[in-house]
């Protein structure tokens, strides 16, 4: 028997997963962060699509006519309904996730949440059904919660444990740039929805067109998904202890036995491979489930999370709200200066997350809230006194009313800055220095529950409070910026206390501190 004979035979097929695994190449890296940017520009843009909707057209569309008020509360109340969900779903699939891998997880929650999204298009309204109208928006809202809960996380967890260090923070960027692409679609569509068929054609039928076509975005994004490979991190944690699969014994034994044929060969092959797998996904289990979860690095996370999620939910949904309701500036404003920001965010996300290589993730969290605390009050009497003239008639339960339809450019620029000081650049940091606080063996339920659960009390039910707010203070632009202080201020604290975690090892079970 020849030696490479021999070696065909008793060759362990886990040295031949390593050789091929170990290793991403720069074509992976692409394929992960087109998958990532593309993921949750679907997620953020199914949301956004809800959010300028409930802002702008939805109370006229699931609640009964007649009082404005009610039908706000009611519209951000269904809104926040979706983030109810989005802890469970960070717990089923975070742990999903840990155990059979990122990309599986990734490609289920997409489809979950693309084709709720794309029902809403095909409900009907309080007009027609009555209350079930609403119902049946609660139910579509809940499954897209639950398949979002770890959407963006998964997201994050792979672009970090694909980038290499010192380029973790730019690369990571690309979900916040996601997120940014999302909002920015959202509110394209709805400006020149507004802008082509006007308010009273996008509350007749118009309204539907965003959401069905939101399928084809869904399309692609399962594309590129079903073409990704696994992070190589969570790969080399997968098979770490699994080099040798023969002992020494069984090894002499192999020389003994006659050269099995090319087809037994091949069998014994793939059965081999079949058989690592499995014990390779059962002692990686086994050796997670002795991993100890760090409550501080749990609790740093989610007040990151709790900040960033406050003023995301505060600027990008009840702020179009408080602008068109309160403030009275035409609904077509309100969807540009959306727009606009989210244009300027694609300048500052990758940015911030260059900075953040550069000097820490922790310290560029303390400079930016800190410059955030001191720019709110001046971006909220920017937008304040520079609504222009009220000159732009729109219907009010069925009475037109003058809006604001061309304000001055420090309304613009007022906006502009507080959404990307406030929200965007905090978002740019938040995915990787999170995922860096966790160890391997929970990093992806971790990370998903940090951010969730936050989430559902300050994006989910954070506007509806701020609702609350804004009528307790008679329609005062005061209370949205004191919940604005409020959760930046949480931000600067947790980045000052806790430990710079900037570039650790992701391979590392345990987590940071």
């Amino acid at each position: 028997m020849s030696d490479s004979s021999k070696d065909v035979a008793v060759e362990p097929a886990s040295a031949k997963a390593n050789a091929s695994t170990a290793h991403r190449t720069t074509g992976d890296l692409v394929k992960a962060a087109v998958s990532g940017w593309l993921g949750t520009a679907l997620e953020f843009m199914d949301f956004q699509l809800y959010s300028l909707a409930a802002a702008l057209v939805f109370k006229d569309l699931f609640f009964p006519a007649g009082d404005q008020a009610t039908a706000i509360l009611g519209a951000m109340a269904i809104y926040g309904v979706g983030y109810i969900a989005r802890p469970l779903g960070a717990w089923y699939f975070g742990r999903l996730g840990d155990r059979i891998g990122r990309t599986k997880i990734l490609y289920i929650t997409i489809a979950l949440m693309g084709v709720a999204t794309t029902l809403i298009g095909f409900l009907p309204t309080y007009q027609q059904v009555g209350l079930l109208a609403p119902l049946l928006l609660v139910v579509l809202r809940l499954a897209q919660g639950f398949g979002a809960g770890a959407e963006i996380s998964g997201a994050s967890v792979m672009l970090a444990e694909y980038a290499p260090e010192g380029r973790r923070g730019l690369i990571s960027s690309l979900v916040a740039l996601g997120t940014n692409s999302g909002t920015l679609g959202a509110g394209l569509i709805w400006a020149i929805l507004l802008g082509v068929v006007g308010t009273d054609g996008v509350i007749a039928w118009a309204w539907r067109i965003p959401f069905i076509g939101s399928i084809v975005l869904l399309g692609l994004a399962l594309f590129v998904r079903a073409h990704l490979k696994e992070s190589p991190v969570f790969v080399k944690v997968q098979q770490a202890g699994m080099e040798e699969v023969l002992s020494d014994e069984e090894l002499l034994e192999e020389y003994d036995k006659p050269l099995p044929s090319k087809k037994e060969r091949r069998a014994q092959l793939k059965a081999d491979k079949k058989r690592e797998r499995e014990e390779a996904k059962r002692v990686a289990a086994s050796e997670r489930m002795k991993v100890k979860r760090s409550w501080k690095a749990f609790l740093a996370a989610c007040l990151l999370r709790f900040g960033q999620s406050g003023n995301s939910g505060m600027v990008q949904t009840f702020l179009i709200t408080f602008l068109t309701a309160y403030w009275l500036v035409s609904k077509d404003v309100a969807s540009n200066v959306v727009v606009y920001s989210s244009l300027v965010g694609f300048i500052t996300v990758p940015i911030i997350g260059i900075i953040g290589d550069k000097i820490g993730r922790e310290r560029t969290y303390t400079i930016i809230t800190g410059i955030g605390l001191l720019l709110i009050i001046p971006c909220f009497l920017a937008m304040m006194n520079n609504r222009g003239v009220a000159d732009t008639p729109e219907l009010v339960d069925g009475v037109s009313i003058p809006h604001f339809g061309n304000p001055d450019l420090m309304f613009f620029i007022g906006y502009i800055v507080l959404h990307n000081i406030t929200v965007l650049a905090l978002f740019s940091l938040e995915n990787i220095s999170m995922a860096e606080c966790f160890g391997s063996a929970h990093r992806y339920e971790q990370l998903a529950l940090s951010k969730e659960i936050p989430n559902l009390i300050t994006a989910g039910f954070g506007p509806l409070i701020a609702a609350w707010l804004v009528q307790l203070f008679n329609g005062s632009w005061i209370a949205c910026a004191v919940l604005m202080f409020f959760y930046t201020g949480v931000v600067f604290v947790t980045s000052i206390i806790m430990p710079d975690v900037t570039d650790r090892d992701l391979t590392i079970k345990e987590d940071a501190f």
